[in-house]
């Protein structure tokens, strides 16, 4: 007689944590849009969003409510153009990145990569007591994460050859490397300089990046049912 073991199958998770922060920001937009005017608007970017300014101000931020914006501005928008460009970017690498780590460690890796990635860049946008708003930073950590778990992906590419579209399939890593490669070059000049949190885009990547890093080897022991 021999004994075999035989490793348990997992059921598939339900991938509930992007829906629900896509919920979240499309309802915070129905909410400020609802707003009676634009003072009321400018009262609410400035109570929810993260205002920049001096480690000295943050500093004394810690001991009150300001910490909380860190992580409420990465539900608020300008507009719909500005967060329906931050789903498309939180459903094509939130999804697969959910399945990966599950739905509590990638909520907390969005609310966690966003806060920090909104305080980095209020302690380093040059002009003070400025709103930063919008899940970029959030955004950002879920690219960084994915390029850490899925080193090798293709994405999906559409190229227009003359009068013909042409679909092909690049090393995620190459278009991954790309965007972050220009966010650092728009940090410094470019189009939207001084009107964008840059900062927000690298710090995000780097905090998302190094969190599923430190998390492969348990995520490796997992899938193979250890």
């Amino acid at each position: 007689m021999v004994f075999v073991h035989l490793p348990k199958r997992r059921k598939p998770q339900w991938r509930w944590a992007t829906p629900l922060l896509a919920t979240l920001m499309v309802a915070a937009l129905i909410w400020i849009a609802l707003l009676p005017d634009d003072a009321a608007w400018r009262s609410t970017l400035l109570r929810w969003g993260t205002l920049s300014g001096s480690v000295t101000e943050w500093r004394a931020a810690m001991r009150d409510e300001r910490l909380l914006t860190l992580v409420s501005a990465l539900f608020i928008h300008l507009g719909p153009v500005h967060l329906v460009g931050n789903l498309l970017f939180l459903f094509l690498f939130g999804l697969p990145a959910e399945r990966s780590l599950g739905p509590w460690r990638f909520l907390l890796l969005f609310l966690a990569g966003g806060a920090l990635a909104n305080l980095a860049a209020a302690l380093l946008m040059g002009s003070p007591a400025r709103a930063i708003i919008g899940a970029s930073g959030g955004v950002s950590a879920v690219i960084g994460a994915y390029l850490a778990l899925f080193p090798s992906a293709r994405l999906g590419v559409v190229v227009p050859l003359g009068v013909w579209l042409e679909f092909i399939k690049v090393p995620a890593a190459l278009l991954i490397g790309l965007w972050a490669a220009l966010q650092l070059v728009f940090t410094f000049v470019g189009p939207s300089f001084g009107a964008v949190a840059w900062w927000a885009h690298l710090a995000g990547f780097g905090v998302g990046l190094l969190y599923a890093l430190a998390l492969k080897p348990m995520l490796a022991q997992r899938a193979r049912g250890g």
